[in-house]
């Protein structure tokens, strides 16, 4: 008589086992500097078409749109593109729940911008304070670690 096989009494851990913290929070620190990278290089760049505003409007020719509206724009883009690439880059990643890190990471960027916005606007090719800029990189990765507990 044969014996059967053992039954698994657990499920395999690429199915359901989070990863673990050292991974995600070395993700989270890759994700957040690019998200922090690609927000900023938005935000200045149009930051500069506000300045070409205000230079050709000084100048009397304007180019069809107020620095008042490039400003906004400038603002408006780069609050919208930190979260997703949150999002993106830690669903990418193979990361799941990240909720915490887009918050953390959006809210942060959100408060570094209108902390640090007086010392790029008016200086094309100027960079936000670079303490602020790693204090929500920092921030960012360390909400990867935030889990909640799963439901039984």
């Amino acid at each position: 008589m044969a014996t059967p096989a053992p039954v698994p009494t657990s499920t395999p851990p690429s199915a359901s086992a989070p990863t673990p913290a050292a991974p995600r929070l070395l993700k989270a620190l890759i994700v957040s500097s690019a998200g922090v990278a690609a927000s900023h290089l938005v935000l200045s760049d149009t930051l500069y078409l506000s300045l070409a505003a205000q230079a050709s409007a000084a100048l009397g020719s304007g180019p069809g749109y107020s620095s008042g509206q490039a400003f906004t724009s400038a603002l408006v883009n780069t609050f919208l593109l930190m979260p997703l690439v949150l999002w993106i880059g830690m669903r990418i990643t193979g990361e799941r729940k990240v909720g915490p890190v887009v918050l953390v990471g959006t809210v942060g960027w959100v408060v570094a911008v209108g902390n640090g916005i007086d010392a790029i606007d008016d200086r094309p090719g100027a960079i936000l304070p670079l303490g602020s800029l790693l204090l929500v990189v920092g921030a960012t990765a360390l909400a990867s670690l935030i889990r909640r507990r799963s439901r039984v």
